[in-house]
């Protein structure tokens, strides 16, 4: 898909919805601390973004150790954090246009795992710009990860983000790659390194709290036709189980997925049980170089 520049209504929905994260993030992850829930940091979180008048590109994921991604709180959720190290990562829209960042919070005792992604990030930065091919980000980011003595997660990467579409093209890799596509003015593109003490894979586990939308379906299930009708007003975004409103919401989802109107997002953990940290940006790709939207969030920001 060949991309052109951004119109300035476009530019400046994206902008909003980073300064939105920013402030968000910044005040989640002082919250993060034994003893605090993570329903309780998720919940703030996701309220804090409906009051600043913006959306949620899908709700907070908070994973903690050797989860990597897609893990949120489910409804009833006590979980409480511990000397962990746990990753927050945070998406929010203006008018479908979407900021995506993550930050790591250690209390683990491995501060220079958490130090690899950040750099790692700043590297990737670094390189990226128009005529830069995605492999060669990808480079930065895993001679970064490798020099602190740890593996980039191979098997996740970096994406497009695109009006209403939090995953999209191109996929910018965490390791260097040959023959890769070119980055181009008026993307708006997520860049997220992972570091890990493993060897670098993550796998699919069992736990599902986030879906999304795939289709329409026809339900006979009362309920699961009440839920599909929330689901909706979501615009094809992920969303927790925890915000639907149905009565036995869980047996919905199931007759729902059932159904192909959803699918849903298993919790990703490391394949070696190992801690993984994770460092995310959201950047628009301009004619001599990028803007970083969702800055304020990492050291290197200053």
């Amino acid at each position: 898909m060949s991309h052109g520049p951004l119109d300035e209504d476009a530019v400046e929905s994206y902008r909003e919805a980073g300064a939105v994260l920013v402030e968000a993030v910044n005040e989640a992850r002082e919250m993060v601390e034994p003893g605090r829930t993570h329903l309780e940091v998720a919940e703030w979180t996701e309220d804090f973004v409906r009051e600043q008048g913006a959306g949620l590109a899908f709700p907070v994921n908070i994973s903690v150790d050797p989860e990597a991604s897609h893990a949120t709180p489910g409804r009833d959720d006590e979980t409480e954090f511990g000397e962990e190290m746990v990753c927050l990562d945070v998406g929010v829209h203006v008018d479908g246009y979407i900021a995506d960042a993550a930050v790591t919070v250690d209390h683990s005792g491995n501060p220079e795992l958490v130090e690899a992604a950040e750099m790692a990030l700043e590297a990737a930065l670094d390189e990226a710009g128009p005529g830069v091919e995605v492999g060669v980000v990808g480079q930065a980011i895993e001679d970064v990860i490798r020099g602190y003595g740890y593996t980039p997660v191979l098997n996740l990467s970096g994406h497009g983000v695109e009006r209403y579409d939090a995953h999209t093209g191109p996929t910018v890799p965490n390791r260097g790659v040959d023959r890769s596509v070119e980055l181009e003015p008026g993307q708006a593109v997520a860049i997220e390194p992972f570091a890990t003490d493993g060897r670098g894979k993550v796998g699919e586990g069992t736990v599902e709290e986030i879906f999304e939308q795939q289709g329409s379906a026809s339900v006979r299930d009362r309920r699961a036709r009440q839920a599909l009708e929330e689901i909706e007003a979501f615009d094809d975004l992920p969303f927790a189980a925890r915000w639907l409103e149905t009565d036995r919401a869980e047996m919905a989802l199931r007759r729902l997925k059932q159904a192909n109107a959803i699918k849903g997002y298993p919790v990703l953990k490391e394949d070696d049980d190992a801690l993984v940290s994770q460092a995310e940006h959201t950047l628009l790709v301009t004619e001599d170089g990028v803007e970083v939207t969702t800055a304020g969030i990492h050291g290197f920001d200053d």
